[in-house]
Parts: structure tokens; C-alpha cells; sequence
């Protein structure tokens, strides 16, 4: 389902919730909160910590690649050193050397960044999970019938309870003892 077409049903959705819930009962007040998701993701002391996490995971292949780079980048300079004085043998073995860890240095970073992006994408969605669960676990809490997300375009701030919602994720984390 494309993007756009789930935030048109997101928000198609809400609408016809609003709209039962308002003819449903017309005296009952109804208590409507809106949380933007991506300010909460962002400002999660989880999102911090896992890319902490991430950052620690990935920090060796990282150095293994730079060091990879540099291997390569010394062997190129060399051989433009000494490239006048070498014999055809030997700069034709170079080059092949040059070629071959070039085609090393490449594949070390394409995987680098292939298992980065898996691993951030696989972290990206406990996250969310996380967040979404917390956002309910608070609605629960606070008595909110109706809580929106992605799609609000506009909300006063009498409706956006994101600071609040960003405030009870960092309790309930440092009370976790911040895993």
C-alpha cells in the first residue's frame, strides 16, 4: 500500500471515528490528542541509545573498511612513485594488485552498508513499536478517546500532547533502568 494512500485511509479513518463517536453521543465529550510521531521518534532516549548501541556494533567493520581504504590509497600512491622505474611485468602486477583490492575495498564497504542499513532499519522498527505502544499505554492512562498521528495537518496546541507523551516515555525508560 503506497504512502499516501494509507494516510488518505488514516485519515478517512479518524474522520469516520470522530464523526460516529460525535452522533453517538452528542452530550459526551470526547478527549482527542495528537502526537507527532516523528518528533517522538526523534526525541526518544531509546532512539539515542540504539543508535549508541548501533554505532558501538558497527564500529569495527567500520575501522576494518577505513583501514582497507588506506591500504588501498598507500598501494596507489606507491606504484604512482615508482610507476617510471618499473618494468612492464611488474606494472602490469601492480595494477592487477591495485585492481584486486580496489574490488576488495568496495565490496567491504557495500556490505558494511547493506548490514548497517538492515541492522538500522530492523532497530528503526522496535522503536516504533515501542512508541506506538507507549502513545497507547498513555492514552489509556490519561482517559484520551482518540489519539492521531501521521496525517494531522494542523492541531492546536490544546490537542498535541507529543511533550507530554515524550515525558512519559523518558520516565518509563529510566525507570526500565535505560537498557
Amino acid at each position: 500500500m503506497s504512502v499516501l494512500r494509507q494516510r488518505w485511509l488514516t485519515g478517512f479513518l479518524a474522520t469516520a471515528m470522530l464523526t460516529a463517536a460525535a452522533a453517538q453521543a452528542p452530550a459526551q465529550e470526547l478527549k482527542i490528542g495528537v502526537v507527532n510521531v516523528q518528533a517522538l521518534m526523534e526525541n526518544a532516549p531509546q532512539t539515542k541509545a540504539a543508535m549508541d548501541a548501533l554505532q558501538e556494533e558497527f564500529a569495527p567493520r567500520q575501522r576494518e573498511v577505513a583501514a582497507k581504504q588506506k591500504e588501498f590509497e598507500d598501494m596507489t600512491a606507491k606504484v604512482q612513485k615508482d610507476l617510471p622505474v618499473m618494468g612492464e611485468t611488474e606494472r602490469s602486477n601492480a595494477e592487477k594488485d591495485m585492481r584486486s583490492l580496489r574490488r576488495e575495498v568496495t565490496r567491504l564497504e557495500n556490505e558494511f552498508r547493506e548490514d548497517l542499513n538492515l541492522r538500522q532499519n530492523e532497530e528503526l522498527a522496535k522503536l516504533q513499536r515501542s512508541v506506538l505502544k507507549e502513545v497507547q499505554d498513555f492514552a489509556q492512562s490519561e482517559g484520551y478517546d482518540l489519539i492521531v498521528g501521521d496525517g494531522v495537518l494542523f492541531a492546536s496546541t490544546a490537542v498535541n500532547i507529543t511533550e507530554e507523551v515524550l515525558r512519559a516515555v523518558e520516565a518509563n525508560y529510566q525507570a526500565t533502568g535505560a537498557r
